[in-house]
């Protein structure tokens, strides 16, 4: 009697497991479906101006390029430069006129003198602009932020499956993510269980280049800011798989295509995979695929101490991480999250969340130092036109020595 009971248990139990098989078959086979599907709807999501965003992009025209000049001059033994040197600086700074007139627009940050009287001129900071440069310094140097500099910039490469970058690409990024301007010989070298400098093949372009990669995954540093937002919030680590809803913020007076509303709440609903993570093995075109994408996005911009970067700089990552034009299509039909702005002569992405109109809602500290910089290049516009050597106001004497600078040649201003 007992043992027909275990075999009436043990079929039954055999019953059961062979039910479950087939419901973890069945799931499987619909999360499978689910990865691989693709329901946007074919409407236009409309682009909006939001004028607060763009005074963000706008008042910063020519801050990249003050600084980059900037840095420069004080990387040099004399803290000057010839004004003849200029002239190669222009593509590799990204001007649109030549170096020596574009100083000239900045008076309170540059002046330019005459070393002796047989030596051409030479521009250096001036000392607004050198104080600002040594506060400057000085955050870069504080451990507390060169510590969070290496972990901000580990987060960077970790985002790459190879944990590696072009030295090339990861220079484009230097501004935003707020490394100084010498950071391989200032900050990479001090950090040997973090990074290494190693030389790949580019993907892109098939020749061998110098690269900047992580020494080794940091499992604790692979957390993504919304994953850490919601352990703050339900005081647990987020589970994979489960749904993490982004915030969307959209200008007064925008309103989605109803359809496209519907399907942004759907698309909400979708199970969170974390950027640090390797999701290609889904659908290049799925719902799911693109939650990811916009996930990558949102930790690369989260990242950025400025919270926004060019588009430029966006789909040039995206090409050596293997996205494609998927980055560009996330941007477009997400305008609650990211926001492209077409000023400044280029278009710039911005991550809404990360400001409260103009202001920047955590401000990095390097961030507190760029509107000091923009208030003297500000103050430029007051300041007469008159510039001095030994003395001396600028005259027409000057002006030919200038042009004769920016022409490459050397011009001997006689002393009075």
């Amino acid at each position: 009697m007992n043992i027909n009971r275990h075999r009436t248990n043990a079929s039954h139990f055999k019953g059961q497991t062979f039910i479950f098989v087939l419901m973890a078959a069945a799931t499987t086979k619909l999360g499978r479906a689910l990865q691989q599907r693709r329901t946007f709807v074919n409407a236009r999501v409309k682009w909006v101006c939001d004028h607060y965003l763009d005074e963000v992009v706008q008042r910063e025209k020519n801050l990249k390029q003050v600084l980059s000049l900037k840095d420069r001059i004080v990387s040099s033994p004399s803290k000057s430069l010839p004004l003849s040197s200029l002239s190669l600086l222009k593509p590799l700074v990204n001007l649109h006129i030549t170096a020596a007139v574009f100083l000239q627009k900045y008076p309170s940050l540059f002046t330019t003198f005459q070393p002796a009287p047989s030596h051409p001129l030479h521009v250096r900071l001036t000392p607004q602009a050198l104080s600002l440069h040594k506060e400057e310094e000085m955050i870069h140097l504080s451990p507390p932020h060169r510590n969070a500099t290496v972990q901000r910039l580990a987060k960077f490469l970790m985002l790459t499956g190879a944990g590696s970058l072009p030295l090339n690409v990861v220079d484009r990024f230097r501004f935003d993510l707020g490394l100084p301007h010498d950071y391989i010989t200032s900050l990479i070298g001090d950090y040997p269980d973090y990074f290494e400098v190693t030389e790949i093949r580019d993907r892109l372009t098939g020749e061998q280049t110098l690269a900047l990669a992580v020494s080794s995954r940091w499992s604790s540093l692979a957390v993504s800011e919304m994953e850490r937002r919601e352990a703050i919030v339900d005081g647990f680590r987020v589970k994979k798989g489960l749904p993490i809803r982004y915030s969307m913020n959209f200008p007064k007076g925008y309103e989605l295509d109803k359809r496209v509303k519907e399907w942004v709440e759907q698309w909400q609903n979708l199970p969170y995979i974390s950027p640090y993570e390797n999701a290609f093995h889904l659908g290049s075109s799925s719902d799911q695929a693109e939650k990811w994408a916009v996930a990558v996005l949102h930790e690369l911009l989260c990242i950025l101490v400025s919270k926004k970067t060019e588009t430029d700089n966006v789909l040039c990552l995206g090409e050596y991480l293997g996205f494609g034009i998927r980055f560009k299509k996330a941007l477009v039909h997400h305008p609650g999250i990211f926001y492209m702005s077409h000023k400044i002569r280029t278009q710039t992405v911005v991550l809404r969340e990360a400001y409260h109109k103009v202001f920047l809602i955590e401000r990095h500290p390097l961030m507190g130092m760029r509107p000091r910089y923009l208030y003297l290049m500000s103050k430029s516009g007051k300041v007469k036109k008159r510039d001095y050597v030994h003395g001396i106001e600028r005259s027409n004497q000057k002006k030919r020595a200038i042009k004769a600078c920016e022409d490459g040649e050397i011009y001997a201003h006689s002393s009075r």
